[in-house]
């Protein structure tokens, strides 16, 4: 089915819409997100995204709303692994909590603009050489078996992070937090803040996590409206998800290893798809039943955790 392009500028308009909503009416004032309020926008970003995912049903087809599905289930799993290294950058910036949901508010607009561009570069390389598929299916399988010897902690290192090191060398920054703001004026002179530090890591950091996310969801589909708006569903709940989990991610210990074969198992469908083609149900069960016993060894056999410390000053 051709999407209208009147469809795709509404769609757009329709985040936007929803973006400024988040900043300009409901969190207007900085304040320290709650579980409570965490849990009720997670819950209206999922029943948003199950209403759309309807609407594809109904003018798209079973076969376009299980793709849709798929690459949502996909997507939200793998930003698990996203909301985890927040954790420890905030963690080690010592960044004040009514101040988070501001940085992951402008991280996720510049991933949407980030995701939209590997989406396009990535749909249009597979349309012209069909033999990337083979590339993305290695290179999937290669990343799930590397993310299946780790050990699932991420390697974070913002001392020494080369981003740090250039804004460093390159702009004034001031020693402190300076309320919400990236840039503050003194003496005629601009200043950033440590809280645009940890914005410009938060979104250099996506772009790690988009190299391995886009690559498994245009294995599940090529079709650029349902990747991309699956990847946009996806992300508008990131901020509520990272609240919502904050306290609780340390013990999702085995959902890297569900993660890692989800991509080996993606991989290997693209891999094996002029053999034998996997059904849509079926990728979309597989995935579903990773992610679910994932979860539940890591609440059945926890481990104990070393509580994350900040270096100090």
């Amino acid at each position: 089915m051709t999407i209208s392009p009147w469809f795709w500028v509404g769609f757009n308009l329709f985040v936007l819409a929803m973006l400024l909503l988040d900043l300009l009416v409901f969190n207007r004032q900085a304040h320290v997100v709650r579980m409570r309020e965490a849990l009720s926008w997670s819950a209206f970003w999922i029943a948003l995204s199950l209403a759309f995912n309807y609407l594809i049903y109904r003018e798209m087809g079973r076969e376009a709303a299980m793709n849709f599905l798929t690459g949502y289930l996909l997507e939200k799993a793998l930003s698990v692994d996203n909301l985890f290294v927040f954790l420890l950058i905030f963690t080690y910036f010592k960044v004040p909590a009514q101040y988070q949901h501001r940085i992951l508010f402008w991280g996720v607009l510049g991933a949407l603009v980030l995701r939209a561009a590997f989406i396009v570069l990535g749909a249009a390389l597979i349309s012209k050489f069909s033999w990337t598929l083979y590339l993305l299916g290695a290179f999937l399988v290669y990343t799930g078996v590397k993310m299946a010897s780790s050990s699932g902690d991420p390697n974070i290192d913002p001392e020494n992070n080369p981003v740090v090191k250039f804004l460093s060398r390159h702009l004034p920054i001031t020693a402190r937090y300076e309320g919400g703001r990236f840039f503050v004026r003194r003496e005629k002179l601009l200043f950033a803040t440590p809280l645009f530090v940890v914005l410009v890591m938060v979104e250099t950091t996506d772009v790690v996590f988009a190299a391995d996310s886009i690559p498994a969801i245009l294995a599940v589909t090529q079709d650029k409206f349902i990747v991309y708006t699956s990847n946009v569903f996806a992300l508008l709940g990131l901020r509520a998800l990272y609240f919502a989990l904050a306290g609780l991610m340390t013990l999702f210990h085995y959902l890297h290893y569900g993660l890692a074969l989800i991509l080996v198992f993606i991989g290997g469908k693209l891999l094996l798809h002029d053999f034998f083609a996997v059904p849509t149900e079926w990728a979309l069960g597989v995935v579903a039943a990773l992610l679910a016993l994932s979860v539940v060894f890591s609440l059945v056999f926890p481990r104990k955790e070393v509580p994350l410390e900040a270096p100090d000053e």
